[in-house]
């Protein structure tokens, strides 16, 4: 081989890696944005640092959005919230409503 010279040649690791994009904005707790209108505008979903009551692993949810023109990021272990930025990604960005409803959170 001649450095990188041949067609043929393996590709180098920056042709097809993915950056894991970072949620950009300052944090705020899910209370303080129930009942009020946010544009999602990214999120990740990542192992929890706190297990579930069982001790078992769990995920979590990083929300990045905008309130009132300002960037903003809130992590939750919502299963639905999961479930529903999963089925919904692809929508990214979109205004939603975090709702408290019983012992969840919903968008609404």
């Amino acid at each position: 081989m001649t450095g990188g010279q041949e067609t043929d040649d393996p590709p180098r690791f920056r042709d097809f890696a993915e950056e894991k994009k970072r949620l950009e904005g300052s944090g705020l707790k899910i209370a303080d944005i129930i009942n009020k209108e946010i544009l999602i505008t990214g999120y990740s979903i990542e192992p929890s640092n706190f297990p579930a009551r069982d001790g078992s692993p769990k995920n979590r949810l990083g929300l990045e959005y905008t309130l009132d023109g300002e960037k903003h990021v809130t992590f939750t272990g919502s299963e639905v919230l999961m479930a529903l930025i999963e089925k919904y990604h692809h929508k990214i960005p979109f205004y939603a409503t975090i709702k408290h409803i019983d012992r969840y959170y919903t968008f609404g």
